[in-house]
């Protein structure tokens, strides 16, 4: 299969910066097109103790979710890759899911530590683990083994 489409996850974590070079170097060498996501997202903990998000809380990381996503276009163009940059809000699998489903992508490219043990991975949910039942193409998974 040739991948035409890649959409990078990305939340400008370590995991999320390897994914990033991985997915841009797998798209020079394919000539594909690169779509760079970054999802807002509010903990449901939040959600579940006030019944609701309130406005300014939702802004706040709006603008921060958006600043992670101009670090990571300006890390690729900075490189010679060209990305175009997508912005939700909402819960990160069901986001990176429409995301794909949008741009046509081939393939979703994530980062994952595994040094995280598999009680807090349980107890915080792997995006990775669940995108693996949803997603709507194929996944590859950046490890960073630190």
């Amino acid at each position: 299969m040739r991948y035409r489409k890649i959409l990078l996850a990305y939340n400008g974590s370590a995991e999320g910066k390897l994914a990033l070079f991985e997915a841009a170097d797998l798209a020079g060498f394919l000539n594909a097109e690169t779509h760079l996501l970054a999802v807002a997202s509010m903990p449901p903990s939040l959600f579940l103790t006030e019944g609701f998000v309130p406005e300014e809380l939702l802004e706040e990381e709006k603008k921060r979710t958006q600043a992670v996503l101009d670090e990571g276009i300006k890390s690729l163009t900075d490189k010679g890759f060209k990305a175009a940059g997508h912005l939700a809000v909402g819960e990160p699998v069901e986001e990176i899911c429409r995301a794909a489903k949008e741009v046509g992508a081939d393939l979703i490219v994530i980062g994952h530590n595994q040094s995280t043990s598999w009680a807090a991975r349980w107890w915080k949910g792997s995006v990775g683990a669940s995108l693996l039942d949803y997603a709507p193409c194929s996944i590859l998974i950046a490890l960073s083994k630190g």
